[in-house]
């Protein structure tokens, strides 16, 4: 079971990857917004006075950060749970964010909050799989050698 959310989880964590990273690069080399269909008005009242600052987070962290949780993932890494589970916050946090400076829900919003609640979810599934593993081995040899 454990190989089989591993798997769910990096093809979730891939998916974001691509395309925040995609997202974010069209921001960095736009940062009016305007080659994504946005315009500076979503942003009146905002820190932001482009797009830049957005593009550059969603490219880096949720981007890159995915790409890393996905690997993590799929290599079946001891930190793939906690990896998934930051990112997750990570991703629910920019959703809600991005709903309060933009002041509308679209689809996509929508979408990615339940992505990220998702990947939250089965990152503490895998953390917890892997805290009862580690546990069982250390109840079977407690001396540790």
């Amino acid at each position: 079971m454990r190989k089989l959310n591993c798997i769910i989880l990096g093809i979730l964590q891939a998916f974001v990857a691509l395309t925040a990273m995609a997202g974010g690069f069209m921001f960095v080399k736009d940062p009016t917004g305007a080659n994504m269909g946005f315009s500076f008005s979503v942003l009146t009242g905002s820190i932001f006075p482009d797009f830049l600052v957005p593009g550059l987070f969603l490219f880096v962290v949720n981007g890159l950060g995915s790409l890393v949780g996905a690997v993590l993932s799929f290599t079946r890494n001891r930190y793939a749970g906690p990896a998934a589970t930051a990112l997750g916050v990570i991703l629910v946090a920019w959703i809600v964010i991005q709903v309060i400076v933009i002041r509308s829900i679209l689809w996509l919003t929508g979408m990615y909050f339940v992505l990220g609640l998702v990947e939250f979810m089965l990152g503490m599934h895998v953390n917890r799989h892997q805290t009862e593993a580690a546990q069982h081995l250390t109840d079977i040899n407690p001396a540790g050698g």
